[in-house]
């Protein structure tokens, strides 16, 4: 499996990236001058849907790394979390009417569990597991928010905005350092080969 994930690295960090610029645009807005600013809210459709095609493309490639290396492994939690990512931001694109943050939370609690479990599953560094852990935090923390064990202020779009932006930026280091780590193994795999 290693090796055939190996092969795939430049998707994951592909996907890193995207994850990034979603959380980027979740955090930051541009100022008529250019400048950047703390977003308070996204007030415009037109920002929804390019985070929507961002999202969609991150699962895109989660999704094509995950199907090339499923011939063996537990690459199907890969497929899940681009499932999910994908869901996600077809929802942001097309959806129309009013979007409850439950559904946008049962989607991360998918893509963080998904990821987490590959991440504790895969046979890489303490630093993966590390992340996997985080990842099923992150989980618990949206589940926490589906059932109201958590609630956010109704009124205070910024909260879900932090929340969303912070679980894209903790995704997109971990992909990019997925990524880099796989990248870092091809060397030796080649060797052994």
């Amino acid at each position: 499996m290693i090796q055939t994930l190996i092969k795939t690295w430049w998707l994951l960090a592909l996907c890193g990236v995207f994850d990034a610029a979603y959380s980027a645009m979740n955090f930051f807005m541009q100022r008529p001058d250019g400048s950047l600013a703390l977003r308070t809210f996204v007030q415009y459709r037109g920002t929804v849907v390019q985070m929507g095609m961002l999202a969609l493309a991150a699962g895109v490639c989660t999704i094509v790394a995950g199907i090339w290396s499923s011939r063996r492994g537990k690459s199907w939690f890969l497929v899940l979390n681009g499932l999910a990512c994908s869901t996600l931001g077809l929802i942001f694109t097309f959806w129309r009417g009013p979007l409850a943050f439950r559904t946008i939370a049962l989607l991360i609690v998918v893509m963080a569990l998904s990821i987490g479990i590959y991440e504790l599953a895969s046979p890489q560094t303490w630093l993966l597991a590390a992340a996997g852990v985080v990842s099923i935090g992150f989980a618990l923390v949206f589940l926490a928010f589906v059932f109201r064990w958590i609630k956010l202020e109704p009124a205070s779009p910024d909260q879900t905005l932090h929340w969303l932006g912070s679980y894209f930026a903790f995704s997109a280091v971990c992909m990019l350092g997925l990524a880099l780590r796989l990248h870092g193994l091809r060397p030796a795999i080649y060797r052994a080969a």
